[in-house]
């Protein structure tokens, strides 16, 4: 069971947003590269990075700043945000990414992910972004017509290596993960399941540890870490105590 810490980037700084409104930003670091080193000392095993210029531009925006993080962690690191080509996927690869997160293009061009998880083994997750049990993309600014589950059973046996579910309408707000959506979600496929949206406390992470959360390989928190009321160390013992540690 992983606990990974988010940097979410807007303009080169590490900030939190509030229901995935760009307006609300909230900046937690002007380096982002001295936060990945953080969290890496701090003892987390992944790190999970998105660009959220990106998500809404449908391109890479803060390269620079993805890529000073790289050069600071030795932690293997998942990005999302405007990833929408091939060319894009391997460039990203290629420069040291351990996985690349596909959201918009899961929904617009699902085969382009199937070809990605041929060519990159192992490399390729989903990011499924829902409000109100309906998917959304270009950063969370349009609504599809796709529920969470049709969209995330498109991809089974392909090779998607993870689908991170996000549930907007908690995200940023601390108000706890939706567990009965993700844990259904884990349900109803085969690829391993990390929750996202609204991890709020140590309760949380004691919910990782329940026998019905098994399915899951892990959660993201955000904005509950950078405001301190998650204790790093305490959280990793928690999962660790439980046999569930990263």
């Amino acid at each position: 069971m992983i606990l990974f810490p988010a940097i979410d980037l807007k303009d080169g700084k590490c900030v939190r947003l509030k229901l995935g409104d760009m307006a609300t930003a909230t900046v937690y670091s002007e380096d982002p590269g001295a936060q990945a080193k953080a969290f890496e000392d701090q003892r987390f095993s992944w790190l999970h990075v998105v660009d959220l210029n990106g998500a809404f531009e449908g391109k890479s925006v803060n390269s620079a700043a993805v890529g000073a993080i790289l050069n600071a962690t030795s932690n293997p690191v998942q990005l999302g945000g405007g990833i929408r080509t091939l060319a894009q996927i391997e460039d990203w690869l290629d420069r040291g990414l351990a996985r690349v997160i596909l959201g918009t293009v899961a929904v617009r061009e699902p085969d382009l992910v199937r070809q990605a998880c041929r060519n990159f083994p192992g490399r390729i997750a989903v990011g499924i972004d829902a409000r109100g049990g309906k998917v959304a993309v270009e950063g969370w600014a349009e609504a599809s017509s796709l529920g969470v589950v049709e969209l995330a059973q498109k991809f089974e046996g392909a090779g998607v290596a993870a689908i991170i579910y996000t549930d907007i309408d908690r995200d940023g707000v601390l108000s706890g993960i939706n567990w009965e959506a993700t844990i259904a979600l884990a349900q109803a496929v085969s690829i391993p399941v990390i929750a996202s949206g609204g991890l709020a406390s140590l309760d949380d992470i004691r919910r990782m540890t329940r026998p019905d959360a098994a399915r899951l390989e892990g959660a993201i928190t955000g904005r509950a870490l950078y405001d301190g009321r998650i204790d790093p160390a305490e959280a990793l013992a928690i999962l660790r105590a439980a046999g569930k540690g990263n």
